[in-house]
């Protein structure tokens, strides 16, 4: 289980982020830009993440309790939905995702509203927390969901989500339904796993965030692993 604290984060660990931060934005210093869809393998899917079967109000305990426990946490989305304050809770599951998975020593780290930037760490191993508009024109609600493979050649992508143990969408129909939920994508990663095409400023801003959150070991595993 985590470990929660209500202590404020040590001044020496966010003294050591905050320079680090400083020197990035001096040096004009960006993450490499994200692999064009060309570059990318053929075909990938990360089978190894756990698949949670659940309607659209759990939807979000049910992406972060897959992809904590692909990482190792003791964890099932009922454990989650307190965190979380579902089901009334709706309105604010993007910061509660977010304090939560910090309260799991995890660094939260948001991607860019592309397509490939998306699939970019999946072909790298790290499945993605996506919200999506599902639903048809007469009915339709967000839903969270675990982006965990895609096929170029078919144009498709792949999802743990809802009932569906592997929800395939073509690559324009889920890149209208994400782009009705503003594109929110991030990362839940282990402070020392750095994801694909880093940003440093950004993973630098996610350990700050992490020390925040009174997180001080795993922010400094953070910062540690961008060195």
């Amino acid at each position: 289980m985590p470990t929660f604290t209500s202590s404020s984060p040590t001044k020496a660990v966010r003294q050591l982020i905050l320079a680090c931060w400083l020197g990035v934005t001096l040096a004009g210093c960006a993450g490499t830009p994200s692999t064009a869809l060309q570059g990318l393998p053929q075909r990938v899917e990360l089978s190894s993440v756990p698949f949670y079967r659940g309607n659209a109000n759990h939807s979000a305990a049910m992406a972060l309790a897959a992809v904590l426990s692909q990482q190792g946490a003791p964890i099932t989305p009922g454990l989650l939905d307190q965190p979380l304050n579902l089901p009334m809770g709706l309105d604010s599951l993007d910061t509660s995702i977010a304090r939560v998975a910090r309260n799991y020593g995890r660094v939260v780290y948001p991607l860019d509203k592309r397509l490939d930037a998306l699939l970019t760490q999946v072909a790298a191993g790290n499945p993605v927390l996506v919200r999506y508009q599902d639903g048809s024109a007469w009915w339709s609600e967000p839903r969270y969901a675990v982006l965990i493979g895609y096929d170029r050649y078919k144009q498709r992508v792949l999802m743990r989500a809802g009932m569906q143990r592997r929800l395939v969408m073509a690559f324009d129909d889920f890149a209208s339904a994400w782009a009705k939920e503003g594109r929110w994508a991030i990362l839940v990663q282990p402070p020392g796993q750095l994801p694909a095409n880093v940003d440093r400023q950004r993973w630098l801003q996610a350990a700050d965030e992490l020390a925040r959150a009174g997180q001080e070991l795993a922010a400094r595993q953070a910062l540690d692993s961008i060195k």
